[in-house]
């Protein structure tokens, strides 16, 4: 049995899927955005008039899309501290993975879930990086 559960300060899904699903004591989040609730915005980055990504940010991506999965999270009952594994889906690898590494650094000094990076061609929306994740659940 599994609850299906959803976060009302994390972007809204761009599909048919929840924010999350409790398994037992582990809560699997779906792919997260850096992009904002109520909105098109995507901070870091800017769009030309058909929608393509002229510039990014990957630093100011990374930050929020932390934060998203921080939301998410806390809402559904679980926590950072919680985190045990960390799937990061890239754009481009050799541009931004320093950058994304440091700031990873920042955010999870002390907690240190298993961690896998792979770069994509692309992601459903104008975005740089994705994160799935996997946390413990109380």
């Amino acid at each position: 049995m599994s609850d299906v559960l959803n976060s009302s300060k994390a972007p809204e899904p761009v599909g048919l899927y929840p924010h999350a699903r409790r398994v037992g004591n582990l809560l699997f989040l779906s792919g997260v955005g850096p992009r904002v609730r109520g909105s098109k915005e995507i901070p870091g980055v800017t769009l030309n008039a058909q929608g393509e990504i002229v510039n990014y940010d990957i630093a100011t991506q990374c930050r929020s899309v932390f934060d998203n999965v921080r939301n998410i999270l806390e809402e559904c009952g679980s926590s950072w501290e919680q985190l045990v594994d960390v799937t990061v889906f890239l754009t481009n690898m050799k541009g931004d993975f320093p950058t994304y590494n440091r700031i990873y650094a920042e955010y999870f000094c002390s907690n240190q879930p298993a961690r896998t990076t792979v770069e994509v061609l692309s992601l459903p929306t104008p975005i740089a990086i994705e994160l799935k994740c996997i946390a413990t659940i109380d």
